[in-house]
């Protein structure tokens, strides 16, 4: 499926998809982390309908109940296509360093070369964390990389 993407100046940027049935569905997002949801008229693709302005939260979980399925499939059909890397699930202990610490402040990207791509948090599934996503004991952080990459990001969580 094709997506359209265009950049708004001084707004963010506005993602737009043509539906089997013709019906385009935009996402505006914007650099303050709201995102708007937009249908468009079936005979006149310039009119929208309908907006739904979505708190960065709301868009979360959305994109939660959306894509959770998703990017399970897509992890593994890389995992697939890319021999040597692996998905790992790390999980987040009382006591942990970064236990009430934010994704950021871990460095793990740069220090590692792997990437922390979703959190499962109970029964919640958080799609690709912002840098300012806080960590909580019993959280299981989702771990993309090599394989010493990704012992390297259990051994941050551990150590430090």
């Amino acid at each position: 499926m094709d997506v359209e993407r265009t950049a708004l100046p001084g707004i963010g940027l506005q993602h737009v998809f043509t539906t089997r049935r013709g019906r385009q569905i935009g996402v505006v997002s914007h650099r303050n982390g709201q995102r708007d949801l937009a249908v468009y008229d079936k005979e006149d693709p310039d009119t929208c309908v309908v907006m739904v302005k979505l708190t960065p939260e709301e868009a979360n979980v959305l994109a939660e109940l959306l894509g959770t399925e998703r990017v399970v499939e897509r992890l593994a059909e890389l995992h697939r296509q890319v021999e040597g890397l692996v998905t790992e699930q790390i999980p987040i202990t009382a006591g942990s360093p970064y236990d009430g610490r934010t994704l950021g402040s871990t460095q793990a990207r740069s220090r590692t070369g792997a990437s922390i791509v979703a959190v499962v948090r109970d029964a919640q599934v958080i799609v690709s964390p912002r840098p300012d996503f806080v960590f909580a004991a019993g959280d299981k952080v989702v771990v993309v990389g090599t394989g010493e990459g990704t012992a390297a990001v259990a051994r941050i969580f551990s150590d430090g």
